[in-house]
């Protein structure tokens, strides 16, 4: 069953397949295909989604299910109900116009940076997806009966990077061979992407709809989605209890600093006026448009050598890692930046840490409220999430995972917990270890950057279960958890696009914690760090509680 389910779902998925490096199902090849939302499609989508979830269900009463197979279990059952909730319940392909601009983009971007066959064969895939791209958009407008105002304007400004990816990037890289094979496919898919514009700014502008999902609808998707057995308000008075925790750390750490930081100067009256002072005295201190892409490989480099010295986590077999700007067509979500790692079926391929860079066409004022965020301590945390030892440590790792279906399932459906959990918790580890032992500003600066982890589930819990309005929203980043305003206007507009995914990382990271307590308890003497994070590692991005199955019995083998 597990080998059907991967390779049935990412056949009816072709831009995904490419991503995960399966190239032909059934002898049909994907890299030439882009998805169908034709109303066949869809049906064919859900049939096969609530087929397969009755069959696995039979499958778990009959029993005898190892902790290997009900980890892949859980994450099966997960993505059925994920897929039947966004089909049937939350029906983003008929409110989400991104959906279909976002697919367009991994489409034609995939290929082009993924050398999974000579460059005149992949071309000839774009080419293929190019002139499937009218095709998908008169889909797309055939199916979209309204849409948020903030999914309608994102979707222009992605679409805007899809044009600009086959006018530059594509265009640019096209082999001799095929580029006027190129121009023919381009010119169309370039016309498709003005008339599609055109029907965002006119018909579906006048078809309004809300972004939130209700409490009912969150608390069903929440379930899937975390698979922690908590509900949303459980984990919501756990994060509302552990911001007051955080920023009363804040302000201890604020106090012990301020002497030196401001000497002379008589601290302000207010724990959260001093913390706010020390911070923003930081923030002064950080990279230029310029040298903000250069600054972050350096902290990587740093990075990279004090992980390999210290030796808590084992570091990545591979090298291939590399820092790009954030695609055009995901810099809506992707704000700041995010993590694309190598295909689970092509592991040797690269992995991408992508960073949004600042636009030229943002002024003075803006660009300084990002780098500001992003200063010198705040850059280096990003590099350790998306990085090392976070996100592209974790999934080297998993593409370590054996059988090579498992990995897959454990890869591409992936549990958001167990992922933005592990970034999380590695960024403390790197804390704990003695990264920046002597830097007390980078200490206060994760305990910021903790703010956010926090308030992501906060903001995202209440926004789509009890009303909460921007100004609340606004005051909760700014004021309570200091961050500066283009970071917080970024996060609650990401908040509106997504749902059920800015909770994970505050709820996985207490997960982690709680699974190295168990462990330490259950092994005593015995327990070291590393080998704990190797076999938790080496298990791929399971469920948090199948993970503690798995811990339990032995598996995986520390290698």
């Amino acid at each position: 069953m597990l080998q059907e389910f991967v390779t049935t779902t990412l056949s009816l998925s072709p831009v995904a397949a490419t991503g995960a490096g399966y190239h032909a199902h059934n002898g049909v090849p994907l890299d030439e295909q882009l998805d169908s939302f034709s109303d066949e499609a869809v049906q064919q989508r859900i049939g096969y989604y609530k087929s397969f979830e009755k069959r696995l269900e039979a499958k778990v009463r009959a029993g005898g299910l190892s902790a290997q197979d009900m980890a892949d279990y859980e994450l099966m059952r997960d993505q059925c109900r994920l897929a039947l909730f966004e089909l049937e319940v939350q029906q983003r392909y008929k409110h989400d116009p991104a959906l279909y601009v976002e697919m367009v983009g991994n489409a034609l971007f995939t290929p082009l940076v993924l050398e999974y066959a000579p460059l005149e064969k992949r071309y000839q895939h774009i080419n293929m997806r190019l002139r499937q791209v009218a095709r998908l958009l008169g889909e797309a407008r055939h199916n979209l009966a309204d849409s948020p105002e903030v999914t309608l304007q994102v979707a222009l400004q992605e679409n805007d990077g899809n044009r600009d990816l086959i006018v530059n990037r594509l265009r640019q890289a096209a082999p001799p061979s095929e580029r006027a094979p190129f121009e023919r496919a381009a010119s169309e898919a370039l016309s498709a992407i003005d008339s599609f514009n055109a029907f965002l700014t006119g018909e579906l502008s006048q078809r309004k709809s809300g972004w939130r999902l209700g409490a009912a609808n969150y608390a069903q998707k929440f379930s899937a989605t975390m698979s922690i057995g908590l509900s949303p308000g459980q984990v919501l008075a756990e994060a509302e209890t552990e911001l007051e925790r955080t920023r009363a750390r804040m302000h201890d750490l604020a106090r012990g600093m301020y002497a030196k930081l401001a000497p002379g100067r008589t601290p302000p009256a207010g724990d959260d006026a001093l913390t706010r002072e020390v911070l923003d005295r930081i923030a002064t201190q950080h990279a230029t448009r310029e040298s903000y892409f250069d600054d972050a490989s350096k902290g990587l480099a740093e990075v990279r050598e004090f992980v390999g010295r210290r030796g808590f986590v084992p570091l990545p077999p591979n090298d291939n890692l590399s820092i790009v700007p954030t695609p055009e067509f995901m810099r809506g979500i992707y704000s700041v930046g995010g993590f694309n790692g190598a295909p689970a079926l092509e592991p040797k391929l690269g992995a991408f840490y992508w960073l949004t860079p600042i636009p030229e066409t943002w002024d003075g004022a803006r660009a300084e409220s990002k780098l500001r965020e992003y200063n010198h301590q705040g850059l280096r945390i990003l590099t350790i999430h998306e990085a090392i030892p976070g996100h592209y440590l974790q999934f080297e790792f998993a593409n370590q995972v054996e059988p090579r279906w498992r990995r897959v399932l454990r890869s591409v459906y992936a549990n958001g917990p167990y992922v933005e959990g592990w970034a999380v918790y590695a960024t403390q580890l790197m804390l704990e270890e003695g990264y920046q032992s002597d830097n007390p500003e980078f200490a206060l600066t994760f305990h910021k950057q903790m703010l956010r982890v926090i308030s992501n589930a906060i903001l995202d819990i209440r926004l789509h279960t009890s009303g909460m309005t921007d100004q609340q929203a606004m005051d909760l980043m700014t004021g309570k958890t200091f961050q500066e305003r283009e970071e917080a206007e970024g996060k609650l507009r990401r908040a509106k696009l997504s749902s059920a995914q800015l909770p994970s990382y505050f709820a996985g990271w207490r997960q982690w914690l709680r699974t190295r307590d168990a462990e330490r308890q259950r092994q005593g003497q015995s327990f070291q760090l590393l080998d704990f994070h190797r076999r938790s590692l080496l298990s791929g991005a399971v469920t948090m509680p199948s993970l503690r199955r798995l811990l339990s019995a032995g598996q995986p083998a520390a290698k």
